[in-house]
């Protein structure tokens, strides 16, 4: 706030024009237009340098969870800040925050996690992967278990390990990706199937892609397999009920590692702790990021299993690998602070019993808009596929870019949600209400109506 009171809003956008590179941006369209300024939030609204008040449906990135204007967040930052503004984990060195958390993480996690490794982001977190799994298969005397299987238009990062992880075509013809030793496999995306399966009948076949690509690689080639519990910057696709169960039968059955990418799921965005715990999966390992400080700090890690930890303590020898940032103290001091007001506002069962069941059941009836293909939710994360025609079912041609066009009437109409081709994906903060959420549904009919009154003409 104290910075954007130097310059007007006219002043800032030339200044971002001049000498700011955006993430995921083609910036000869941006400069054709304006970015727009943010200034301030509270609560699940955004401001803009414009004063215009915008309810925001993505929580930021996926990440703030727990909501704008959290000063319990600013206070135990500052506090912290004062005492320890920073120290590192190297050198048999530790100090408090990092110490808490770690516990506090192992309180919350499923059973089998009683260790982490911090990281500062998402990205970061899942090249830490990519160590820890060919680290553990060294350490076994299987050196040739390099692989990692993941997932077709899976999203894991943007560094050169993480974009190899994830499963983006755009990203992999930028810098000649992915790098050697990650192949991928089907995503279970049913509506974007030919829909002649059933879902779970599809489910199981998206799952058998698994193990047919084991048995292709040779399972003693085979490390791991990474997969988001719900692909979040794919477009929220949510797998059949078939398909988690057969996944773990497989990596069970085969010896391979299973990774569950927790980056946007983790910290109760399913109406559970983690997506693993939503679908009844036993990861080894979980990667997680955003809603581990409500983005009020950047700050991620891994979930580590006793099968995992166990091998690199019992072995032994040096681990090279780490961040300056690793376990910052001031991120830690306020990951503990954001679990915290998960914990004692109840706010993660208030998905599973409230907010989510309210929301999803007026999300759901988007699907009665002619353009509206499919509505789909699960705890505070959904989509909606836009389409041409319902039936029989016929997509947009991706060239007429009518999920921009209706990412942009929500935006000028108070409400951020994500465009990602023709699917419009949201995820609210926890804190919404139920004022909030009619807000929210009543904006996006609006804006349906004006996309489809825009691209009939």
């Amino acid at each position: 706030m104290a910075a954007s009171k130097k310059h007007s809003g006219s002043n800032l956008q030339k200044l971002d024009k001049d000498h700011h590179l955006h993430p995921f941006t083609d910036h000869k369209d941006l400069h054709a237009k304006k970015s727009r300024i943010i200034t301030h939030a509270d609560g699940v609204y955004i401001y803009d340098a414009d004063g215009r008040k915008i309810l925001d449906g993505m929580s930021g990135l996926w990440c703030v969870n727990a909501g704008y204007g959290r000063d319990e967040l600013v206070d135990a930052a500052a506090a912290q800040m004062r005492e320890l503004p920073y120290y590192n984990n190297f050198f048999q060195c530790a100090h408090p925050p990092s110490i808490e958390l770690a516990a506090l993480l192992k309180e919350v996690s499923p059973p089998q996690f009683n260790r982490v490794f911090f990281a500062g982001s998402g990205s970061e977190s899942n090249d830490t992967i990519v160590r820890l799994v060919r680290r553990y298969w060294d350490l076994l005397g299987q050196p040739e278990r390099h692989t990692i299987i993941s997932r077709e238009n899976a999203y894991h990062g943007s560094t050169v390990a993480a974009a190899s992880l994830g499963g983006m075509k755009p990203m992999h013809q930028q810098g000649g990706l992915p790098i050697p030793g990650v192949v991928h496999v089907e995503q279970p995306y049913w509506f974007g199937s030919d829909r002649t399966l059933s879902p779970d009948e599809f489910g199981l076949l998206a799952a058998r892609s698994l193990e047919d690509k084991i048995n292709e690689l040779g399972v003693d080639k085979v490390a791991a397999f990474i997969a988001e519990p719900v692909q979040g910057a794919g477009g929220v696709i949510i797998p059949p009920d078939s398909y988690w169960p057969e996944v773990q039968r497989i990596c069970d059955e085969y010896g391979i590692l299973l990774i569950s990418d927790e980056v946007i799921t983790g910290f109760g965005r399913l109406g559970e702790w983690f997506g693993a715990d939503y679908f009844g999966i036993r990861p080894d390992l979980m990667p997680f990021a955003k809603g581990v400080t409500s983005g009020y700090l950047p700050l991620g890690g891994v979930m580590i299993s006793d099968r995992i930890a166990d091998v690199l303590i019992d072995k032994g020898g040096e681990f090279y690998h780490g961040y300056t940032y690793s376990g910052h103290p001031a991120a830690c001091a306020v990951a503990i602070a954001n679990l915290k007001i998960l914990q004692r506002e109840h706010l993660i069962e208030r998905i599973k019993n409230d907010i989510g069941p309210y929301l999803q059941e007026r999300w759901l009836k988007l699907e009665e808009h002619p353009l509206v293909g499919e509505a789909r939710m699960v705890g505070l994360m959904g989509a909606l596929e836009l389409v041409e025609n319902k039936e029989p079912l016929q997509r947009f041609d991706e060239k007429q870019g009518v999920g921009t066009i209706c990412r942009d009437f929500l935006v000028d109409n108070g409400l951020v949600m994500r465009a990602v081709g023709d699917t419009i994906v949201a995820a609210p903060p926890f804190v919404l209400s139920h004022e909030e959420a009619d807000e929210m549904i009543e904006i996006t009919r609006r804006c349906l109506d004006l996309t489809q009154k825009a691209i009939n003409g």
